[in-house]
């Protein structure tokens, strides 16, 4: 693997860069104690930093009239604006698409010379385990019989209002329409639409780094809409809620992760559960990230995502392997027939009548996926120099996606598969962090499938968890990507600390809420990237 240059900010080739008088950290408060030192963006660290102290204090203090508060938070963003979520998705693969196939996607990050820092298989490692591995783990089998149970159901309805969960129409008492209809909407939520959520933002991020010689944080995408301003309160904003958001957004995956950590370590070994085995998941796990953050990128993340990246692989290989092999290899083919003939009504924001679906599900994840855009966003960006932007843009999307499709038909139609072929029922009836556990335990090898499975979740807790770190140190810190190490261990631990309090104050339902609300301003942020993205690629040189 290739090793990244010593000064990666430093344009080699032509580039068109942006002259401003600002100086990275010129506005930092920079502190010794002793042996540790901080270097710290003063409003962005002070906001963003009191905010999350509050929020911690504040949930554990009233954890008993956290949870409702919480339900009725993300129940009314979800029921009011599921059609704003639908839009600003279509809205960024459209437009990830148009910029990739346009002159435009010439453009290549770093300077017209520029070569990759890392090997397609390194990169790819990277953005995937930092993209979505926790929550693979814990929908990946949960999401598709989800779909199938409630499409296969049927339409309820009282007082004429729907009442089922199924996505569209449904499809009664048909197992192989509700199997197509439950996978496509799975693949939905997992495929185009969240990569070019993350796409479009690790593009701006990129392109205003390594081409215009701007800071490598959020703000900087908006240089061309506003100016010097962006070094004012204007960028301040912008900047303290990409904290925010990827603090909740982090926060959700991790409690997700302790939730279905703790659900294997009770199914094979009968460790209690409950919140305090939660809790205690998310002290230990957050220890073993801070580890990691004191090791750096290289030694750190790179090699956790590959050690991950091998798991995964082989725990799909043997799933495939003992599992319905014939069903699974025509299944990666049916279900992106399927997922591309539904797109469009799964896709369509207006005249629904699926509204628990619509609002429950797609709205809930494209929030979601919203949060975690600076975290992943700033994270691709970081391994993505020397990649011209039609190859960024089609490897973010493509490769991901169908690295996805893949893992939720091995999964989910396994567990599909062992349902209604089988008459398997017990995954199906089991509660969502248990299910993968119970589909492995209808094949051969449980326990060492069962085993690798928690150990792929704690990695993936703990490179969501050092990455996540490391963004929001660089956004915090005004751009500097060599920031003082004790930071980061500031924002590992809160990470944790967020993630406890949430599971303490109302569970699955607390975590959901916060990504929801984290993700909505930041997503109106995000719309307002894309133009001054798209206005930045067509100020560069690029090949004729």
């Amino acid at each position: 693997m290739s090793t990244p240059p010593h000064d990666p900010m430093r344009p080699d080739g032509e580039v068109n860069p942006i002259h401003t008088d600002y100086k990275i950290g010129q506005d930092n408060i920079v502190v010794k104690v002793g042996p540790f030192g901080l270097d710290i963006h003063n409003r962005v660290f002070a906001v963003s930093g009191l905010s999350v102290v509050a929020f911690v204090l504040l949930t554990l203090m009233f954890q008993a009239s956290a949870e409702p508060m919480f339900a009725s938070l993300r129940g009314w963003l979800t029921s009011r604006l599921d059609w704003f979520f639908i839009i600003a998705g279509n809205v960024f693969v459209l437009v990830c698409l148009g910029v990739a196939l346009s002159p435009l996607g010439k453009v290549r990050l770093g300077g017209t010379q520029a070569t990759p820092d890392y090997s397609y298989l390194g990169w790819f490692s990277m953005l995937f385990a930092a993209g979505m591995g926790i929550g693979l783990m814990f929908y990946g089998v949960s999401e598709p019989l989800a779909h199938f149970g409630s499409a296969i159901g049927g339409i309820t309805s009282e007082g004429g209002v729907r009442t089922d969960w199924a996505p569209l129409g449904a499809a009664a008492d048909d197992a192989a329409a509700a199997q197509r209809l439950a996978m496509a909407a799975t693949i939905y939520h997992w495929g185009l639409h969240p990569w070019a959520i993350y796409a479009i933002l690790a593009l701006g991020l990129a392109l205003f780094s390594f081409n215009k010689g701007l800071p490598l944080t959020i703000r900087s995408v908006f240089y061309p809409l506003l100016g010097e301003r962006v070094w004012g309160w204007p960028g301040h904003v912008i900047d303290i809620l990409a904290v925010l958001a990827t603090m909740f957004g982090l926060a959700t995956s991790l409690g997700l992760g302790a939730a279905q950590a703790s659900a294997g370590l009770n199914h094979l070994f009968g460790v209690p559960l409950g919140n305090t085995t939660q809790v205690l998941l998310v002290i230990g796990i957050t220890a073993v990230a801070l580890v990691s953050v004191l090791a750096g990128l290289d030694a750190g993340i790179k090699r956790l995502s590959e050690i991950n990246m091998v798991l995964a692989l082989l725990l799909v290989l043997f799933v495939m392997a003992v599992g319905p092999t014939l069903a699974i290899l025509t299944g990666v083919f049916s279900n992106l027939v399927s997922y591309l003939a539904y797109l469009p009504a799964l896709a369509n924001p207006f005249g629904r009548d699926d509204a628990n679906f619509a609002q429950g599900w797609t709205a809930f994840y494209w929030a979601w996926w919203i949060s975690w855009s600076p975290f992943v966003g700033m994270f691709i960006a970081r391994v993505s120099r020397g990649r011209t932007v039609r190859e960024f843009i089609f490897s973010v999307l493509i490769v991901p996606s169908l690295a996805c499709v893949l893992w939720m038909t091995v999964f989910g139609g396994t567990a599909i598969h062992q349902l209604v072929q089988l008459g398997y029922q017990a995954a199906a009836g089991a509660d969502l962090p248990l299910q993968l556990f119970l589909m492995l335990e209808a094949l051969p090898l449980a326990q060492i499938t069962s085993f690798i499975a928690i150990v792929l979740v704690v990695v993936f807790f703990v490179t969501s968890s050092d990455s996540g770190s490391l963004v929001i140190d660089v956004i915090s810190a005004g751009g500097k990507i060599d920031a003082p190490t004790p930071q980061r261990v500031f924002w590992c631990t809160f990470e944790g600390l967020v993630a406890i309090a949430l599971i303490l104050g109302g569970g699955l339902v607390a975590l959901q809420a916060m990504a929801v609300s984290t993700g909505f301003p930041f997503a109106i942020v995000l719309l307002v990237a894309t133009v001054a993205v798209v206005k930045g690629l067509a100020s560069e040189p690029r090949p004729s």
